[in-house]
């Protein structure tokens, strides 16, 4: 276990498995598989209701039928009632290839060629399947579906091109179809009977009669690749849409029987399922580049128009960066796409525009990552001028100039930055200054140029005159970075030099040699301190004010991908390709914590709260969330969560935040968003250790422990104004009882909960004798015997105002004899009570509670304490301890008050 607990993982839309669509009532619901879970989402307005858990291994096929889904993965079959497992079957011995719902019965086929039929109504008695059919050894199953109106009958594609009619009920094939000698990829039924759509990796779509086993019209998309998915439209037009396995979209009419439409460029990669949505002109699309699209047949020409979609990366991102504190995640990847994660809402991310790229290709008749830019090397952000003007600049791979975003308008700039007309290079580093007016763009050749973000124009250069080439580096400029008050301009060559620079003069200040080649920097303002990554593994850290090293960490054992600070400065966090995330104390100069992950980590960021830390992977399209679970347990010390300089092997985040425990709506048959739960485990943890000087708080709201201090003014002002009158004629509805006189009596009502019950005086007397111990006194026992109150404090943390100040009032002395007085039980209570407040008030836990109980007990026992000598020490030793801890909140509290007052009444 390590410092960082993995939490989940965002990005991921869908896999290269075909979707299941069905419909609940109005609404319409779509699952789709996501690696080793699937999602469901409402088609409505794609939003995400169901996470599943992880399963062992990826998932192979789907199918749903209303609140279940099956799911195949390896040689199994899950089944799922909403996001909860009920049943496996394992009666495969080979992976399984597919799966289709036929009635109150799931039909499973293999690579061997096994059909199994399984009947899902008693799913929780019985994991033993119905039927079993053997399909043969020539035919290896590619593809199956139901014929409309054939009873019991399944209709089967081959990898071999052939089709076999099958009856499921008495296990015997009725007829082979011979077939078009190439692979049936995909079988879909039509809307009208007996007509079935065959497509083949070919490239040729076959509308077949299979009733007549006669061929109706074919059609050809040689051009576009294999046909990998077919769907009839059912709302009165007769369209048929396939997809190939370029990623285009065809729509053909079947009664004139020609191309109708074509949606180039609809998907990235091969498209994977079509669905046309039942009786609307509404196609959906999903494909392996990770994108769910929703079309609509709108239009007066009958193309179909981008309804809705939701994507996420195509490939691997190669560096992100958290913005608007800790909200959101920037992310760059290898599909040359910009994008906005958010971490709260999956609905809120977004890709930003670079200005009309479809329209550009459509236009232009070129792919859309021919238009885009390529993919982005570096990058950085600054939240302060959003609202201003661009605030995001990007380096870009092989690209001689850098771009400026704005993220209030997810847009790209209308300035390019040109650094070096004359001697255009590649850029490689970028930084944006504390301001966030200006940008430092570093290239290839060791130029370094400033640029105002506003204007997009140059503001000079920085040039070292004792360099040959009149640059500021002789060799790549690994790194640019600008402290927090735009005094100085820190920059790396790959060669290893180190330079110090004036900001606003451009002149150079100092510099130093690091001894080996550099790869990449990273600069913290608050504390001043450059890390260095060389390549020879070693991570050194430099004071940028003194000129010298003042940290060298080794641990990693190959190339070193990524680093970063956290918010405070105190960690320094690594990753590497040897599968390790390190983190490393800067004051304790020592790695604190290690883990080793299975897939190398290659670019990571920290929340500014350092509770979230996120990384990418290598070939994983998705983000991956860690969870600080220091600052949400009750332990203050580090040390009980890292791992120290053992390596400790974990896993990686999945799709859902708890695993197996999803909140779902019993009261509706619609699937909801999928939460975890949380479980009331100590709401208020205690601290193990504690600041010098300071004082820890109760984290009780306001009004709990303020109710304590003016409870007699909320008595007063609930103490009714009126008696209660008696009613002039009483609700039929009262039970009545008989009387000899003839009147009618009325039941006495019960008292209810929370109203009080007087009680006869002989009855209110031996009650005040006979005192019971309550749970509030034997707590206070023993805490007093060993000196632990943690117990007793989180008990009365949790009584509401009213029962602690019973309970305090319950040792309440009347009578003051004295003689008597030492000897009584509720004497001693209140001696406990003195010590106890004297151990907290000395501890400086719970502070303002402790204040406010200490105000309502003196207050109720005062007379006591004055008239008694041995509990006037402890009272006085309860003021001295009072006052020392306050005096020293107190003047802390001073210094700053005069440090705000200072600065506010300023002129700069």
């Amino acid at each position: 276990m390590g410092i960082f607990e993995p939490f989940r993982a965002i990005g991921y839309i869908t896999t290269g498995v075909p979707f299941s669509v069905q419909r609940l009532g109005t609404e319409t619901f779509v699952t789709v598989s996501v690696g080793k879970a699937f999602q469901v989402y409402n088609c409505a307005k794609l939003t995400l209701v169901i996470v599943s858990p992880q399963l062992p291994h990826k998932i192979r096929a789907l199918a749903c039928y209303r609140d279940f889904t099956f799911v195949a993965y390896a040689t199994h079959i899950a089944v799922f009632k909403r996001a909860h497992q009920v049943a496996l079957w394992t009666r495969h011995s080979a992976k399984v290839n597919s799966l289709m719902v036929f009635g109150d019965y799931v039909i499973s086929v293999d690579v061997d060629g096994n059909l199994f039929i399984w009947g899902f109504k008693g799913v929780d008695e019985s994991n033993v399947p119905v039927g079993h059919i053997l399909l043969g050894g020539k035919f290896i199953p590619t593809c199956m579906m139901h014929p409309d109106t054939y009873l019991n009958k399944v209709l089967i594609g081959s990898q071999e091109g052939g089709l076999q009619l099958w009856n499921v009920s008495t296990n015997k094939m009725l007829y082979e179809f011979k077939g078009w000698g190439s692979s049936v990829t995909s079988c879909v039924s039509s809307p009208a009977l007996d007509v079935v759509a065959v497509g083949c990796a070919d490239g040729k779509i076959h509308v077949h009669n299979i009733r007549y086993d006669e061929e109706v019209v074919t059609f050809v998309h040689s051009m576009r690749g294999s046909v990998t998915s077919l769907s009839f439209s059912t709302d009165g037009q007769p369209l048929l849409a396939s997809g190939g396995s370029s990623g285009v979209i065809s729509i053909w009419n079947l009664e004139k029987r020609k191309l109708q439409s074509v949606v180039r460029e609809a998907h990235d990669s091969s498209i994977i399922s079509l669905h046309f949505l039942a009786n609307e002109p509404v196609l959906m699309s999903s494909s392996a580049d990770n994108s769910i699209k929703i079309w609509v047949f709108d239009t007066t020409d009958g193309d179909p128009r981008l309804l809705r979609f939701r994507s996420g990366h195509s490939a691997p991102p190669l560096c992100i960066r958290f913005y608007a504190n800790g909200r959101h995640i920037l992310s760059a990847g290898q599909d040359r796409a910009f994008r906005l994660f958010s971490v709260i809402q999956d609905q809120q991310s977004r890709e930003l525009s670079q200005r009309h790229v479809s329209k550009r290709a459509k236009k232009l008749r070129v792919k859309e990552e021919e238009l885009k830019l390529k993919p982005v090397t570096a990058f950085d952000c600054a939240e302060i001028r959003e609202r201003d003007w661009c605030n995001v600049v990007t380096c870009h791979m092989d690209t001689t100039q850098a771009y400026v975003w704005r993220l209030q308008n997810f847009v790209i700039g209308e300035h390019i930055l040109r650094p070096c007309p004359e001697n255009p290079a590649p850029v490689k580093a970028c930084t944006i200054s504390a301001c966030g007016n200006f940008a430092i763009i570093g290239t290839a050749s060791g130029w370094i140029e400033r640029f105002n973000l506003q204007s997009g124009i140059s503001r000079g250069s920085y040039l070292d005159v004792s360099e040959r080439e009149s640059c500021a580096h002789e060799s790549e400029v690994v790194g640019v970075a600008c402290d927090s008050t735009n005094t100085q301009m820190i920059s790396a060559g790959y060669h290893g030099d180190v330079k110090v620079w004036d900001f606003k003069g451009r002149a150079l200040k100092s510099r130093w040699e690091v001894g080996c080649s550099l790869v990449k920097i990273v600069y913290h303002r608050l504390n001043g301190l450059l890390a260095t990554v060389a390549d020879d593994f070693i991570i050194r850290l430099f004071d940028a004010v003194a000129l010298r090293m003042v940290r060298k960490f080794e641990g990693h054992t190959d190339r070193i991908t990524d680093l970063c600070f956290s918010e405070d400065g105190k960690w320094l966090l690594s990753s590497s390709m040897d599968g390790t995330l390190r983190i490393w104390d800067v004051i304790l100069a020592r790695q604190i914590d290690a883990v080793h992950v299975d897939v190398s980590i290659t670019a990571l960021s920290l929340s500014p709260n350092m509770d979230v830390l996120a990384t990418t992977h290598v070939d994983q399209n998705g983000v991956y969330l860690w969870v600080n679970q220091s600052m949400f347990s009750g332990a203050s010390n580090i040390d009980s969560y890292a791992s120290g300089k053992e390596v400790v092997n974990v896993k990686l985040p999945s799709l859902s935040s708890v695993e197996g425990s999803n909140v779902e709506n019993e009261d509706t048959d619609k699937p909801t968003v999928n939460q975890p739960i949380s479980k009331k485990v100590s709401t208020f943890p205690a601290f193990s250790q504690q600041i010098p000087d300071l004082v820890t708080l109760s984290l009780l709201p306001k009004s709990q422990w303020q109710s304590l201090i003016n409870l007699d003014i909320i008595k007063v002002r609930n103490k009714p104004i009126e008696p209660p009158k008696k009613p002039e004629k009483a609700p039929f509805f009262l039970p009545s009882i008989p009387s000899l006189s003839g009147e009618i009596l009325f039941k006495p009502s019960e008292p209810v909960d929370g109203e009080d019950i007087k009680p006869d005086k002989a009855e209110g007397d031996k009650r005040k004798l006979d005192i019971p111990a309550t749970q509030f006194l034997e707590l206070l026992q023993s805490a007093s015997e060993t000196k632990n109150f943690s117990a007793f404090t989180e008990y009365i943390k949790g009584l509401s105002p009213s029962n602690l100040d019973l309970e305090l009032r319950m040792f309440q002395i009347i009578d003051e004899d004295e003689e008597e007085l030492v000897n009584r039980p509720e004497f001693i209570s209140i001696e406990l009570l003195l010590d106890y407040f004297i151990h907290e008030i000395s501890c400086r836990n719970n502070f303002e509670f402790i204040q406010a109980v200490t105000r309502l007990f003196l207050k109720i026992h005062g007379e006591t304490i004055r008239c008694n000598s041995k509990l006037q020490d402890k009272a006085r030793k309860l003021l001295e301890i009072q006052s020392a801890v306050w005096q020293r909140v107190d003047k802390l509290f001073q210094s700053a008050r005069c440090m705000v007052t200072f600065l506010s009444n300023s002129q700069f």
